[in-house]
């Protein structure tokens, strides 16, 4: 876990989608804290320490980052194109969770460095067990990188 505590940024807009992510995580116990970003702008200010985030300590990124693709302000790919193309931020996983089931989504997704693709299911007991097993993963059967990996070069 990062020293500030915020284990995944979930980047979200749908509050009811939110709601059932957070849910899962916490009813299974696989996180203590989740940061919300409702825009893409938002997500990029946490992660960059911008605007109302400046005071954020740089260094204490999330240990996943939980990505929708369509995003108000800021949509989900480029999004996930600064966090890649920064060295500081570009080794931190990144899933997409989207309705999306447009193929070039997926295809720019995984050339951009998306670390997994997920659409949402409809129903809301399959999303449950999906964002389970993400936070399964991810949290806890995953090696997270180093934090000499979130330094500048």
């Amino acid at each position: 876990m990062t020293e500030d505590g915020v284990e995944i940024l979930l980047v979200e807009d749908n509050p009811d989608d939110a709601e059932l992510a957070l849910h899962a995580l916490k009813r299974e116990n696989l996180v203590n804290r989740i940061e919300i970003a409702r825009d893409g702008e938002e997500a990029l200010n946490f992660l960059f320490c911008r605007g109302p985030h400046a005071k954020r300590d740089f260094n204490h990124q999330p240990r996943l980052v939980l990505l929708d693709l369509k995003l108000p302000k800021v949509d989900g790919l480029e999004v996930l194109r600064e966090i890649k193309n920064n060295p500081r931020t570009k080794a931190i996983p990144v899933v997409i969770l989207t309705a999306s089931r447009e193929e070039r989504d997926l295809v720019n997704g995984y050339q951009l460095g998306v670390n997994a693709y997920i659409q949402k299911p409809v129903d809301f007991e399959q999303f449950r067990q999906i964002v389970k097993q993400l936070g399964m993963f991810w949290l806890v059967v995953n090696q997270p990188p180093p934090t000499a990996a979130f330094k500048s070069p």
